[in-house]
């Protein structure tokens, strides 16, 4: 038995953020790479945020190599590397880390830290959090080996321990187990685009990848090692489970639907009903090793699922990262396919009045805030983020109802896939608080009065404005100056029809406390809101597709607030602006729906015939303006 040596390497890497204000994050390696691991330390800038990673039954750490370089920007990465052929406890490795993590801190106390754990790592994550309930940590843990009484691995006992010959043998193909489905990587491949031989060329890196990778686990992991770390993940795994319920740090769950060594996808749900504040991500075309897929950019999730903060209590403003070149490339391609379908019409007004194409109207400079209304399910929402970002390099900071945000809350209310995209270019949940660091910090916030009220409106009520009495954004917009920008978004009525709504759905007793429960269990947007826009209650409303017409979003010209300073406390000159931008809005949605009758390309079928003549790049035109 080989006494543990511990070797922490701190990971640099050039961020434009300051060292003080990263978050730590600790990763732990049984690794016998430390050769690669000082490649990386050369190529890699002290961090605000601790983060910690402990690896997975093969005890080499290899899968999140690929992913510390972009850590790095986010965090203070650290990395703990223990000799394969180590033979020290479970429990000895929790008191290690453990000691670890309580100096990072004592030095620290307002940082919180980060553990990342794989497999065997995230039982040691979560003993080191139930030790530690007065550290503020955060634990992402992917296919974590609490499940370790229910894998097809226990069966590899006796043949280890009574056919270490036979077993040689097939020492490989056990340790292939790990890496899930190839078909997996291919889809991965073919979905970047790419052409033919290049899409060949880059599966044949992925799959030369994995194997050497397994190559390599074979002579690192003899039997000996493998039959030690088998009988450590059964005693971490039935040591963490009696500790579960009492972990109440903050934890992302990221399982794997072709894990051939764990049932992850079924842990995971167990451990998100069981853990106090938990979340979860599934992936269901992945291998047990998830941290080596192809296309898997565990920075990218972190962000998309609002797990990153800087200080005690999360900054949806001061925290917040922009989504990367290589990241919006993603997004927009999530967000094309509909803007294509729905072949999407951005107006906007010149400071002339002259209403022109595209959005050369808007404000290159902040603060402004986007007034207008929100369509059937925001349907408004994915062409306009992506034309502002595509035409003006403009990020659209939403103001989003709370439900996007409630991510420990247990209950009815389904996770929404595209909740992740909106927190990913900026969306914040609605407070007067967000909103003045919004403005203050000169951002393009994009707001809707009539917020729940509208996108889930009633049979009959398309294009009719919910807005409350009071006047809440207009005192806001006049502090810092901000100009106000009316529009109206016209097109749902083209893409479904509304059968079985609100009202109907409340007749009927097994929905009707379905939507009650919902309710219970997500956060009110307005809770001083009188009227019929405080009727936000969470409900699907039944819809009946057509065939696509075209969308429209028409950007009024900007409404300046400078002069306005001296009326900031007149609540009757604050109302006036507010019933005026009212107004704008109402007039944007009247002008669409009258021109739109004119456009010779509201239905798909002719602006396929369209591209079929000109090109599918080609602009398609519309009423004349």
């Amino acid at each position: 038995m080989c006494s543990l040596e511990l070797e922490l390497f701190r990971f640099y890497v050039q961020t434009s953020l300051e060292s003080n204000h990263k978050p730590f994050c600790f990763l732990l390696n049984t690794s016998c790479f430390c050769e690669s691991y000082a490649v990386l330390i050369e190529a890699l800038v002290p961090f605000h945020i601790p983060i910690s990673s402990f690896s997975g039954i093969d005890g080499t750490g290899a899968g999140l190599t690929s992913h510390l370089k972009k850590l790095g920007k986010m965090f203070e990465v650290q990395c703990l590397h223990i000799p394969v052929m180590d033979r020290t406890s479970f429990r000895e490795l929790v008191k290690m880390i453990e000691r670890t993590v309580r100096s990072e801190n004592d030095h620290f106390p307002d940082r919180p830290i980060y553990i990342v754990g794989e497999s065997l790592g995230g039982c040691l994550a979560l003993a080191v959090a139930e030790h530690n309930p007065d550290i503020d940590l955060l634990l992402i843990l992917a296919n974590p080996a609490t499940s370790f009484d229910k894998s097809q691995m226990q069966a590899l006992f006796p043949f280890l321990e009574l056919m270490p010959e036979q077993l040689q043998l097939s020492h490989t193909f056990i340790l292939s187990l790990m890496a899930g489905d190839y078909s997996s990587t291919f889809k991965a491949s073919t979905k970047k685009g790419l052409p033919p031989q290049q899409t060949v060329g880059e599966l044949s890196k992925d799959l030369l990848r994995m194997s050497s990778y397994l190559s390599v686990l074979a002579d690192i992991l003899p039997k000996e090692t493998l039959l030690w770390k088998l009988q450590m993940l059964e005693s971490a795994s039935a040591y963490t489970n009696s500790r579960i319920h009492a972990v109440k740090a903050e934890t992302l769950l990221l399982t794997s639907g072709k894990d051939r060594l764990l049932p992850s996808q079924a842990e995971g749900a167990r451990l998100n009903d069981a853990l106090q504040r938990s979340q979860i991500r599934k992936f269901d075309d992945c291998g047990h090793f998830l941290f080596l897929e192809d296309g898997f950019d565990l920075v990218t999730i972190i962000k998309g699922v609002g797990f990153y903060r800087r200080g005690k209590v999360l900054d949806y403003v001061s925290d917040y990262l922009p989504p990367t070149p290589a990241e919006y490339k993603k997004i927009d391609e999530s967000f094309r396919w509909f803007a294509e379908i729905t072949g999407a019409v951005t107006l906007s007004t010149l400071e002339d009045g002259r209403i022109v194409r595209g959005l050369d109207g808007i404000p290159s400079e902040g603060p402004v805030l986007y007034i207008g209304y929100h369509m059937l399910l925001g349907l408004e929402l994915s062409p306009m983020i992506r034309q502002f970002l595509n035409q003006r390099n403009i990020l659209l900071r939403g103001i989003a109802h709370p439900m996007l945000f409630d991510k420990y809350k247990k209950g009815q209310m389904p996770r929404l896939e595209f909740g992740d995209i909106l927190r990913m270019v900026g969306t914040v949940p609605v407070s007067g608080t967000n909103l003045f660091k919004l403005l203050s910090s000169k951002s393009h916030v994009l707001l809707y009065p009539g917020g729940g009220r509208e996108a889930l409106h009633r049979k009959g009520e398309e294009y009719k404005l919910f807005w409350p009495e009071q006047s809440e954004f207009v005192r806001m917009a006049i502090r810092f100056g901000a100009k106000i920008v009316p529009f109206g978004s016209v097109g749902e009525d083209d893409l479904g029809e509304i059968f079985f709504d609100y009202n109907d759905q409340m007749k009927i007793p097994l929905l009707r406390n379905s939507i009650k429960q919902r309710m219970e269990d997500t956060a009110k947007a307005r809770y001083k809101a009188t009227g019929e826009v405080a009727n936000q209650d969470i409900h699907l409303p039944w819809i009946r597709p057509k065939i696509p017409g075209r969308l429209y979003n028409y950007f009024g010209k900007p409404i300046e607030t400078a002069g306005w300073k001296q009326a900031l406390n007149d609540r009757e000159k604050c109302h006036e602006l507010y019933l005026q931008v009212k107004s704008e809005v109402e007039s944007c949605l009247a002008y669409l729906k009258e021109k739109r009758e004119s456009d010779p390309y509201r239905s798909i079928f002719s602006r396929l015939m369209y591209q079929a003549t000109h090109g599918s790049a080609s602009e398609i035109p519309t009423f004349e303006l």
